[in-house]
């Protein structure tokens, strides 16, 4: 099956799909050792870690899909791939659906917001018009079902700009349109959470992101709500700053310790050198 079959299959069988953030070869390389069935490419993450610079659509197009074919290629889970706004109008969209077709997603997410766009979780956000809005995801479901093979997650930022009336109508109408999931961001409580669950049909995905708008609850209580994705964008990212942070004071304090840290054999065998050293072997010259 290819990673879009893998993920309806998942999304047609019970339960909450847990789906952490990743954003380079080797995060997603230890989701999937580590038990998950699928993860999401964050575009914070991405822009943090590729460029060192926010999500303020200071990334292009190029560099997305590019992270993104080496995060695919690394794995053999599907991975969610945000699309942002389409980078661009709806004829951007369509190269953006196609573009992340072929770099192996299972799945892109076309956002509602005026570009340069924002993390959902900061300030700042503007949403286009209801038309622009449903040309944009409208061209993403006609470049899927003009063959590429790739699911359309629709995400509107509405709540924080119109509320959340416009938001779960604009859900409702990329439902309409054919989109697989939607993605209403950033519900400001538990009630406005179960209001978009029980209005809006379809898979729905909900974002826990540490110290943001949206209450921080446990996949269980998720599924209770009537989400179907529970994403983590920063959790890695931000496991990881805190970690380099510890280090690097204490290489800076003169203190160099081996324990404390995954071992120099263990990072080996994430980046795959034993399977290296086996085909080195079986092609090496008698």
């Amino acid at each position: 099956m290819t990673n879009t079959d893998t993920l309806r299959q998942l999304l047609a069988e019970p339960g909450i799909i847990p789906m952490p953030g990743v954003f380079d070869a080797v995060s997603v390389r230890l989701a999937e050792q580590a038990g998950f069935k699928a993860a999401f490419m964050s575009g914070f993450m991405v822009s943090a870690s590729r460029i060192g610079m926010p999500d303020t659509g200071l990334i292009s197009y190029a560099e997305m899909a590019d992270q993104g074919r080496n995060i695919c290629d690394a794995v053999s889970i599907p991975v969610v791939g945000d699309g942002d706004t389409g980078f661009g109008n709806a004829i951007n969209v369509k190269r953006t659906v196609n573009g992340y077709a072929q770099a192996g997603f299972g799945c892109v997410m076309i956002e509602d917001q005026l570009a340069p766009k924002r993390c959902g979780h900061t300030q700042g956000k503007q949403v286009v018009s209801r038309t622009e809005a449903f040309q944009r995801l409208q061209a993403a479901v006609d470049a899927r079902d003009e063959g590429a093979d790739i699911l359309i997650m629709a995400r509107t930022d509405a709540n924080a700009t119109d509320g959340l009336e416009e938001a779960i109508h604009r859900c409702q109408e990329f439902r309409r349109i054919g989109v697989d999931i939607t993605f209403l961001e950033a519900p400001r409580n538990v009630d406005e959470m179960k209001r978009y669950c029980d209005e809006v049909d379809g898979p729905k995905m909900a974002n826990m992101v540490e110290q943001g708008k949206t209450p921080f609850l446990s996949p269980a209580e998720l599924e209770e709500i009537g989400y179907k994705i529970a994403i983590w964008p920063a959790a890695l990212m931000l496991a990881a700053v805190n970690g380099m942070r510890t280090e690097l004071a204490r290489l800076a304090g003169g203190v160099a310790a081996e324990s404390g840290k995954a071992t120099f054999p263990e990072l080996q065998e994430i980046v795959g050198f034993p399977a290296y050293y086996e085909a080195e072997d079986k092609y090496a010259a008698e």
